[in-house]
């Protein structure tokens, strides 16, 4: 029986968002680390680095100067203030590897996701390539939980984040995919889920006809 071959896939850019404290870091870094062929695009900030965090390896952190400096000359394929603090994603790192036919995370916040869904719907490049997914957490008690037992923040601050978390966990349905976060274990199956099914999905075959039918 002749087999038949089938035309190479698009890329994925799989777009990660969530409310803040809900693991998409953590689930992001794992994710690298265990699905081939999926590279990260560094995210620039200017927030200053956490301990353990490593300039180009987490994040570029930039000066408030250098990154609007970057802003004025286009850099950014999308950029946001989160918590006083500015963050973007280099248009050029991203545009690269999908022409390169690599599939590529973004952690993202909920302003970001915002702005690429709507850049992607004008630019047919990132449009075939896009696939957005929202982590939260099962409840805002949970969430709670997870940020108290990060011991990164005060509770003044806390509570803040809490109260963007509600606003931005409405925005769910905006979203391709909606993960309720549980172990990472979980979280990591059901995002690499996701993914191995965009990569089959028939649209993101270039066109072409099959060298020979389906064998049934």
């Amino acid at each position: 029986m002749k087999d038949f071959s089938l035309p190479p896939a698009g890329p994925v850019l799989l777009l990660l968002s969530a409310p803040s404290g809900a693991g998409k870091t953590t689930v992001g870094r794992h994710l690298l680390e265990r699905t081939p062929g999926l590279v990260r695009v560094t995210t620039c900030t200017t927030r200053p680095p956490r301990p353990g965090e490593r300039d180009g390896v987490d994040y570029h952190f930039l000066s408030p100067t250098e990154f609007e400096r970057q802003v004025a000359a286009g850099a950014f394929l999308e950029h946001a203030v989160v918590y006083g603090h500015r963050y973007g994603t280099r248009r050029a790192e991203v545009l690269e590897c999908l022409d390169r036919g690599r599939d590529v995370l973004l952690n993202v916040d909920v302003q970001g996701a915002a702005h690429l869904r709507a850049l992607a719907a004008r630019d047919p490049r990132l449009g075939a390539a896009l696939v957005t997914v929202f982590l939260t957490p099962p409840s805002i008690e949970v969430l709670a939980e997870r940020l108290r037992r990060r011991a990164q923040d005060p509770p003044e601050v806390i509570e803040r984040r809490l109260a963007e978390a509600q606003q931005e966990i409405a925005l769910w349905a905006d979203f391709d995919y909606l993960v309720l976060s549980g172990t990472i274990e979980e979280d990591l199956h059901r995002i690499r889920a996701i993914l191995e099914a965009e990569r089959w999905r028939t649209t993101r075959r270039r066109a072409g006809p099959f060298a020979a039918p389906p064998p049934f």
